[in-house]
């Protein structure tokens, strides 16, 4: 049996979700999610508690703990990947990030059966964290990678203009501020879906499975906009 707990604060929204998945059997998952603006610190592990109680679990049966490990929210990212980080800490297990923009993409992937997907966050300062997915069985490939960049300078995927795209988070909001020939290429957007760790935790098992754990001590919230002033800094 592989228990593995995902937590994420990277939005509005305050999400923990726990799977339980039994030696060649079918994944379960138990998931809290609640819009909580400015709460994150106060119901996040309320919430790990809430989940591993209804299993009838402890921590110490966990095998990896995930995170949304951003784009997003700096003090969100922070709150998720330090409370990922001590429970991994103490139960001496794998910590594995995942990217909020694929879990949204995923999350839509099943939930409106599109195929072509553009997820991007209100990064606040005229600008969006955006990154182009083309899904597959619940796989997100990157056809665009993950940046920051005011929405007038969104352009769609090299060799993909012609597919069915669909907008997903918070920056589209910004729908107005979009190049007109991005607009086009959009059958519908979907600006109040939310990062929620019950699609991060299925992205972690894949990167379980895969080996890809890291130790604790490596957490790296990813932040976008830092990297990009360190790139200009450098240039």
């Amino acid at each position: 049996m592989i228990h593995l707990l995902a937590l994420d604060a990277s939005s509005r929204a305050c999400s923990v979700a726990l799977l339980r998945r039994p030696d060649g059997g079918e994944a379960q998952c138990l998931t809290r999610f609640e819009l909580a603006p400015r709460e994150h610190t106060r119901r996040l592990l309320p919430m790990v508690d809430e989940v591993l109680a209804e299993a009838g679990l402890s921590a110490s049966s966990l095998d990896a703990v995930a995170y949304g490990q951003g784009p997003g929210s700096f003090t969100g990212l922070r709150i998720a990947a330090g409370a990922a980080q001590g429970l991994a800490y103490g139960l001496g297990c794998p910590l594995i990030g995942v990217s909020t923009l694929a879990a949204m993409a995923v999350g839509s992937h099943y939930r409106h059966h599109c195929r072509y997907l553009i997820t991007a966050l209100d990064a606040r300062m005229g600008e969006i964290y955006v990154a182009a997915w083309q899904c597959r069985d619940g796989i997100p490939e990157a056809l665009l990678a993950e940046a920051v960049m005011p929405p007038s300078r969104l352009r769609l995927p090299r060799g993909h203009e012609d597919h069915d795209w669909v907008g997903v988070g918070s920056g589209w909001g910004l729908w107005g501020d979009m190049p007109t020939e991005v607009q086009a290429a959009i059958s519908q957007h979907l600006p109040d879906v939310e990062a929620d760790a019950a699609d991060m935790v299925r992205l972690a098992a894949r990167a379980y499975d895969a080996g890809e754990g890291c130790a604790p001590h490596e957490v790296q919230p990813v932040y976008l906009r830092d990297q990009v002033a360190w790139k200009k800094a450098r240039a």
